[in-house]
């Protein structure tokens, strides 16, 4: 059974630095990419960054230049590095893996970014 557990979140003034991070097991990780998607309130979900099996990444073009994605498969995790926090960066924040056709998610992790 896959299962993706975020953690990281919290309340940070804007500039500040937040690192979240997915935990991953239940199926063998280092063999699918993993994606951060984020959805504010009254907004659609959206995806934020990915990281291929191979470590190949993609980012928005709003968090370009600010966040970084990275994978350790030796502790089955995937990091969200988050730098040069704005307001609208403000949302529930998600973990997720396409495993077996099937599309998982975590329960997300909140982040704040407010003065």
């Amino acid at each position: 059974q896959v299962q993706l557990v975020e953690s990281g979140g919290g309340f940070v003034q804007p500039r500040g630095s937040l690192r979240l991070s997915c935990a991953a097991s239940g199926f063998t990780f280092s063999n699918y990419a993993i994606n951060w998607y984020r959805q504010a309130p009254g907004k659609e979900r959206e995806l934020v960054a990915v990281i291929s099996a191979g470590g190949s990444t993609h980012y928005a073009d709003s968090v370009k230049g600010r966040f970084t994605i990275s994978r350790d498969n030796a502790k089955n995790t995937v990091y969200l590095q988050m730098n040069s926090l704005k307001p609208e960066d403000t949302a529930v924040y998600y973990c997720n893996a396409y495993v077996s056709r099937k599309s998982s998610w975590g329960q997300g992790t909140q982040v704040t970014v407010s003065s």
